[in-house]
């Protein structure tokens, strides 16, 4: 049985701020990585493909104002600089 992937625990490097931003960073992560897990498979974020945080965006996203959608949109390229990608979004 394989441990859970602990989000925190990999966005520790990149994470800055107040204590209540990191922790809203943490929580918008696991539930990307939630919705990537129940979509394409994708367990952990060492497996995703720029498509598949590009389909969060557009897809899960859609419905929320535009002030929920910056904020995903910052947590998204907090996982991009731990990836260490050069990946671009806009939304």
């Amino acid at each position: 049985m394989s441990k859970p992937f602990d989000m925190e625990l990999f966005l520790a490097g990149v994470l800055t701020g107040s204590h209540a931003t990191r922790q809203r960073h943490v929580r918008q992560a696991q539930i990307i990585q939630a919705e990537i897990a129940e979509r394409w498979q994708r367990e952990t974020p060492w497996t995703w493909q720029s498509k598949h945080l590009n389909w969060f965006l557009q897809h899960c996203l859609s419905r929320r104002s535009e002030a929920t959608r910056y904020y995903y949109l910052l947590t998204v390229k907090l996982l991009v600089r731990r990836l260490e990608k050069s990946w671009t979004f806009n939304l």
